[in-house]
C-alpha cells in the first residue's frame, strides 16, 4: 500500500485493494505460515462507539498473527470521561501499541488522529463517513462470489448515514462495476459521495424500489436504517421498516444472486433467507479474520 494509514476507501487504488485481497487468499488457503508472523507486536484498540464484529475481528486477527492487543475499554470507564480529547488519548495509545485501530462517532476523527500519531492507524469508522477495512472485506466477499469486473450490484438501504456504503462504492470505481442504489429519498447518497462517484467516472443509477432493478442484479448489498445517526427519532420511524426482502421478494431475482449485508440486521432481511444459497452475509463477516489479517500484515511490514 501507499500509506501508513488506512483512512478512507478513496485513498485505496485498484493495486493496494487486490494485494490485500491476494494476501487474504494465501491466508484462506495456509493460515498457519502466518501464525508468527508478527509476534511480539501489539494493536491498540480504540473504540469510542460500540462494536462487535470489527472490534472482535482485529482482536482475533492480531493475535493470529502471533501478536497481541490492548484495548482502551468502553468510554464510560476511560480517561475521555474525565476531558481527555481525541488527539491526547492516540498519543498515550501510541506509546503501548505499534498499530492502532480507532472507531470514533465523529466523521473526519480518523484523519485528524493520524496526523498525531506515528504508527499505521485503521479507521474503523467515523460517524457516517467512512468504514475501509469493511470495505476490503466486503470486495473479497464479492470477489469469490461474484468477481469485481463487469459486476452488477445493488445497495439497498440508508445510503445517507451509511458509512459502509461510501466506502464500498468508492472503492468499486476501480473496478468495472454497475452500481445501483436503492433507497427512501430522504435517504440517498449524500451529495458529496455522488459527486465523487460521477467525476470517477462510475455508472450510478438512482431508485425508490427494489424490484426496478433486481432481475439485473449480481449482488444485492442490504443495509439497516442507522438509527443511531437520526437527528430526529420521528424521521427515523418514517422509513424504519421500508426495505424488506424475503423469500418472495427473490422469486423475481437471478438463481445467482448474492446477497449480502455488513451487519448487525434488524429485520430488513427476513431469516428464510439465511438457509438458501443467496445468502453470504455470515461469511462476509468471517471474511474479517482473513482480510484485517492481510490488512495487518501489510501495514506493519512496511518501512517506516
Amino acid at each position: 500500500m501507499r500509506q501508513d494509514h488506512l483512512i478512507s476507501a478513496s485513498h485505496l487504488s485498484r493495486e493496494d485493494i487486490e494485494a490485500v485481497l491476494d494476501r487474504a487468499a494465501d491466508i484462506d488457503d495456509d493460515p498457519a505460515a502466518f501464525r508468527q508472523r508478527h509476534a511480539g507486536k501489539v494493536l491498540g484498540l480504540c473504540f469510542f462507539e460500540p462494536s462487535t464484529r470489527t472490534r472482535m475481528s482485529f482482536d482475533s486477527a492480531m493475535k493470529r498473527l502471533g501478536g497481541q492487543t490492548v484495548d482502551m475499554g468502553p468510554v464510560e470507564s476511560s480517561s475521555v470521561k474525565k476531558g481527555e480529547t481525541l488527539a491526547d488519548t492516540v498519543r498515550v495509545v501510541e506509546g503501548y501499541a505499534d498499530a492502532l485501530v480507532l472507531r470514533h462517532p465523529s466523521e473526519g476523527a480518523a484523519t485528524m488522529a493520524s496526523e498525531f500519531v506515528d504508527v499505521p492507524l485503521v479507521n474503523a469508522g467515523d460517524g457516517a463517513g467512512q468504514h475501509p477495512s469493511q470495505t476490503l472485506l466486503d470486495l473479497y466477499t464479492i470477489r469469490e462470489n461474484a468477481g469485481l469486473d463487469d459486476l452488477t450490484i445493488g445497495i439497498m438501504g440508508d445510503l445517507k448515514y451509511g458509512r459502509t456504503v461510501h466506502s464500498l462504492a468508492e472503492a468499486l470505481t476501480n473496478f468495472d462495476a454497475s452500481q445501483h442504489f436503492i433507497s427512501p429519498e430522504s435517504l440517498r447518497l449524500p451529495r458529496n459521495v455522488r459527486y465523487d462517484l460521477h467525476a470517477s467516472g462510475a455508472q450510478v443509477r438512482e431508485h425508490t424500489e427494489l424490484d426496478e432493478v433486481l432481475p439485473e442484479l449480481d449482488v444485492l448489498y442490504v443495509t439497516r436504517i442507522q438509527r443511531e445517526r437520526f437527528p430526529d427519532e420521528n424521521e427515523y420511524r418514517k422509513v424504519a421498516g421500508q426495505y424488506q426482502i424475503d423469500s418472495e421478494t427473490l422469486e423475481a431475482a437471478a438463481d445467482d444472486l448474492t446477497i449480502m449485508h455488513p451487519l448487525p440486521r434488524v429485520d430488513e432481511i427476513s431469516p428464510d433467507i439465511d438457509d438458501t444459497d443467496h445468502a453470504t452475509y455470515f461469511e462476509q463477516a468471517h471474511n474479517g479474520i482473513p482480510v484485517r489479517m492481510a490488512l495487518l500484515d501489510i501495514l506493519l511490514s512496511q518501512d517506516r
